[in-house]
């Protein structure tokens, strides 16, 4: 456990203040900028929009992410992928599938739409 037991885990009093002025399961997002928060239950069943470096990602709380952090949910960089001949060889294969999904949308014949 990374913070001792006599402490307690972190959690922001603002943040924790905005969710006890709302409703459960109101569709509203809360904004916070607070990653290192521990998801507590008095949280579950909230949306909370955490900031990522960028913009804010939209995390729905559920049961089983009590005791996580908030920033585990909102990844702050994106992957790009893994290079070689392998990679090119699946990229190419993708092309052509979409490619003859699209040759057969254009042979078969236009159905009339029906009323």
């Amino acid at each position: 456990m990374p913070r001792s037991i006599k402490k307690g885990p972190y959690t922001s009093e603002k943040l924790l203040g905005k969710l006890q002025s709302l409703k459960p399961g109101a569709k509203a997002i809360i904004k916070t900028w607070c990653r290192a928060c521990t998801i507590t239950p008095e949280m579950v069943g909230f949306t909370i929009g955490v900031h990522n470096g960028k913009d804010h990602v939209a995390v729905y709380i559920s049961e089983d992410m009590v005791g996580h952090k908030l920033g585990e949910f909102a990844p702050t960089t994106k992957f790009g992928k893994h290079g070689g001949r392998m990679q090119r060889e699946l990229e190419a294969a993708a092309v052509e599938k979409e490619a003859a999904k699209v040759e057969q949308a254009k042979a078969e014949p236009a159905k009339p739409a029906k009323k």
